[in-house]
């Protein structure tokens, strides 16, 4: 079986500085990049929703794909159920996992009620040969350039009779646990724009298009549950802002309501509103993230809210479409954070430099965070008419329910004083629209991949927001360095606690004295997430606690800590480990946190690491300036793993692929 060599951590030193702050074109993706990942060092996936795309595969139009990080090529992958708004996540072993989506449609959208061809009593249609996804459970093992991407372990496991869901779900949203199961809450049973009960009891009943359950992957053999909060907040509660916390329990956010949540026991703790009638989830879609978990902060949790809107409650309308005209609704700039499980209550936040509906949110290395895409009007969706404009003619925009793209980034700093958090300063804008459907990612590269953009029922071109294929590449501020660190001894997995390992950085990574480059160096693990419809599901930052020895060569050897040791904090499963020398980050080294198994993970004291050793007599010998903004100091005393020290990322041994169908039967 095929072991994955998961390599690519030491690079030439990049030399980008007229790219720091820009936009430079990343190729055409021939699906509309609706959700992606980033499946390796090497490759990130993209699933669209299905529709007429001109690209071509077995006979019908392609709606998944794999974009090289390296050359920004394409391959088509074969993807047979309807991805429409699904959700999705890692697994333990390094494997992705997607649920739910809409039925089988046809051209123009409509749902097919074809039998398909095997005689299953699956929806299925002809034209797009798509299978209802409503149910689906897709699996996919991330692979390298070397495989053949149409075999069966480098494609998408994605067979409706053999592996679903218990409920249909649309926008629904998907959790890890502290061992790798994941539970799935919500979404819509049917509907559109959004998923209201009518009367809020039983999706059964009239109006029945939201679904108030949860259930987990792997089943552990109990039935779909109720919740009640899905119950409380039906209609504006697809897509739930849900994590887990380090207690085991989970945040949950939808409508105007917060709550805890016991998945053991099915117990909710509610926490105050949302201030100011703001609504985060889908349509009116905000910016979410949780902020880095660092030894400065103790590893606390605290979430960070911006953006929305505040249209009144009646303007979402019904399953179909608003009842105001949305594009000319301004989008909120309002952020709150809360810690839920330290103070439990919202705190006011620095104000957004502009409202933006659709707005994400990626944690840089740095841990800093980037506000990327979205509207300054409207909210996500699309419709044919408003109440208030009766037909498609009167639509100024086409379908889109939003205006006013907003092209220029901005940085939050979340280490600012209050009042300084936010700024744009030297980055540029871009001139493709990125409003729904529009996603965005963390590349090993530290820059960042942004894609997609559909605001229309099926594949449109002509249209004021079209059908978008072409993506770009951000470049953040770090990208102005001319010299990139480059560490060595990164190892392949972490562990829970155990024994510290050793990172070293060669002298040639840095300018200066060495002391300082010690002192203002992070270990930074970050998981970029599974991103759709302006999130990144999965997405968290852990910095690794460290102390260092700076040694007579002038290299810098990083005394390490692996994951602090509780899986709550950062879950099990694939992630990157980026060095940050003076604000300015290494190119990311891929690792698989924890045993690779959805199991209760193994956890150890951590080892206490040893004193840092200075040399005032040490300097880095690179050439120019590799200095950056936003440093961070390394302090000792927490966590640490099994002696890891050496080599590049290797081999991780074993057969994912072969683990990953495991779970499927």
């Amino acid at each position: 079986m095929r072991a994955l060599a998961l390599t690519g951590l030491l690079f030439a030193p990049v030399h980008a500085a007229n790219l720091a702050g820009t936009f430079a074109p990343g190729g055409n993706t021939q699906v509309s990049a609706m959700m992606m990942f980033v499946g390796n060092n090497e490759k990130v996936y993209i699933l669209d929703k299905a529709e007429g795309n001109a690209a071509q595969i077995n006979g019908h139009p392609a709606w998944g794909a794999v974009w090289d990080i390296n050359t920004h090529e394409i391959i088509l992958q074969d993807v047979l159920t309807n991805t429409f708004c699904a959700s999705g996540q890692h697994l333990p072993n390094g494997s992705f996992v997607t649920f739910g989506g809409n039925g089988a449609v046809s051209p123009g959208g409509g749902l097919g009620s074809e039998l398909n061809p095997g005689g299953a009593s699956a929806a299925w249609d002809s034209t797009y040969q798509d299978f209802d996804g409503s149910r689906s459970i897709r699996v996919l093992n991330p692979c390298i350039s070397s495989d053949d991407f149409t075999s069966a372990e480098c494609s998408w496991f994605d067979d409706p009779s053999v592996l679903s869901m218990q409920k249909q779900r649309w926008y629904s949203a998907a959790e890890p646990l502290a061992n790798g199961t994941i539970v799935i809450i919500g979404g819509f049973v049917n509907g559109g724009y959004v998923n209201r009960n009518y009367p809020n009891t039983d999706p059964a009943t009239e109006g029945g298009a939201a679904e108030p359950t949860y259930e987990f992957y792997p089943s552990n053999g109990q039935t779909a549950q109720t919740m009640n909060f899905m119950l409380k907040t039906s209609g504006l509660n697809s897509y739930a802002h849900t994590y887990l916390l380090a207690s085991g329990n989970l945040f949950v956010q939808a409508n105007y309501s917060t709550m805890i949540w016991n998945p053991d026991t099915n117990t909710e703790t509610d926490l105050p509103d949302m201030p100011n009638q703001v609504v985060r989830v889908y349509p009116a879609s905000g910016g979410v993230a949780m902020l880095p978990m660092t030894p400065a902060n103790n590893y606390s949790q605290t979430l960070l809210f911006c953006g929305g809107s505040d249209m009144p409650e009646y303007a979402y309308g019904n399953y179909s479409w608003p009842y105001i005209n949305t594009w000319d609704y301004p989008a909120s700039k309002d952020c709150q954070r809360i810690a839920p499980e330290i103070t439990g209550t919202y705190e006011q936040d620095d104000d957004m430099l502009e409202g933006r509906s659709m707005g994400q949110f990626i944690i840089l290395p740095t841990g800093k965070l980037l506000m990327i895409n979205g509207a300054m009007n409207g909210t996500a969706g699309y419709a044919t008419q408003t109440l208030v404009t009766t037909s498609y003619s009167d639509m100024p925009y086409g379908m889109s329910l939003s205006a006013g793209p907003v092209g220029q980034p901005a940085i939050y700093d979340p280490d600012a004083p209050s009042g300084s958090r936010w700024s744009n300063d030297g980055l540029s804008t871009s001139s493709i629209a990125r409003l729904y459907h529009s996603s965005a990612i963390l590349l090993p590269d530290a820059s960042v991949l942004v894609a997609g953009s559909n605001p229309n029922v099926d594949v449109n071109t002509s249209t004021i927001y079209p059908t978008q294929y072409e993506a770009e590449i951000f470049y953040p501020p770090y990208f102005s360095a001319t010299v990139r660190p480059i560490p060595s001894g990164m190892p392949a997995t972490l562990t829970y606690g155990g024994d510290w390992f050793n990172i070293t950085i060669p002298a040639s990574s840095y300018s200066g004295s060495a002391d300082d480059a010690a002192a203002n160096t992070t270990v930074a693990l970050v998981r970029p997430g599974w991103t759709t419809h302006g999130m990144n599901l999965g997405q968290r930052y852990m910095q690794l606690n460290n102390t260092y020895t700076v040694n007579s060569d002038s290299s810098i050897t990083l005394h390490t800590s692996q994951v602090y040791p509780n899986p709550n904090l950062f879950q099990p499963g694939p992630a990157f480990v980026y060095v940050v020398v003076n604000g300015i980050p290494s190119n990311g080294s891929h690792v698989i946190v924890g045993s690779g198994n959805i199991e209760t993970q193994p956890v150890s004291d951590a080892a206490p690491l040893p004193a840092s050793i200075t040399l005032a007599s040490a300097s880095g010998s690179a050439g120019g300036s590799s200095t950056g903004s936003g440093g961070g100091s390394s302090t000792t005393g927490h966590s640490s793993a099994t002696s890891l020290a050496g080599g590049l990322v290797g081999t991780i041994a074993g057969a994912i692929f072969a683990s990953a169908l495991m779970l499927v039967v």
